[in-house]
């Protein structure tokens, strides 16, 4: 961390246990979302970094083979959480955290919802069109269509839940949640 330079020995030793702190809490806190306590210190590591870094800097600074970091960049990446940017006068790629934790949280949520809610909607679309199906064969066995008549509003009730999620992350997404619960 070059912003470092210039200052007594034990204002950096300060300075740096204060921010591994961070770092370390930031990994965790990530670690708890599915994202690995390594990947998690890196976003904390570049957070901190006064500037964009290179996967070269990132590796020999967290101690990781060029391979781990461009797996963990790539992730973050696709989180939304770092961005690639442009460098005068480098030919290697820059990488620079989004400063915005309220948007990395919206971001994160949206992507991660927003997928595990398409997967479930499409389960529930298949079985619901499968029970009805079924009521439809089965119409002269009473006891089958009650029986499948109660797992069709259970579903019918999963399906009203998952549009509602979807609703919430359609407003993580366009940042309209800010108008509900205001950024400090």
């Amino acid at each position: 961390m070059n912003d470092l330079e210039g200052l007594q020995p034990e204002q950096i030793d300060k300075i740096r246990k204060a921010r591994e702190r961070v770092i370390d809490s930031i990994g965790k806190n990530m670690d708890l979302y599915g994202i690995t306590l390594s990947i998690g210190h890196l976003y904390g590591y570049m957070y901190f970094n006064q500037g964009p870094v290179t996967l070269d800097e990132l590796s020999s600074t967290m101690g990781m083979s060029k391979t781990s970091m461009s797996t963990g960049v790539r992730t973050l990446m696709d989180l939304k959480m770092i961005e690639k940017v442009w460098g005068k006068g480098t030919r290697k790629d820059l990488f620079e955290v989004v400063p915005d934790w309220h948007q990395n949280f919206s971001d994160y949520f949206s992507i991660k919802w927003r997928k595990a809610v398409e997967g479930n909607m499409n389960a529930l679309n298949k079985s619901l069109a499968e029970i009805r199906q079924l009521k439809a064969d089965y119409a002269e066995e009473p006891d089958l269509v009650n029986l499948l008549q109660t797992d069709e509003v259970k579903i019918e009730e999963a399906i009203k839940y998952y549009r509602w999620l979807l609703k919430l992350i359609e407003a993580l997404e366009t940042g309209r949640i800010f108008e509900f619960i205001p950024k400090e």
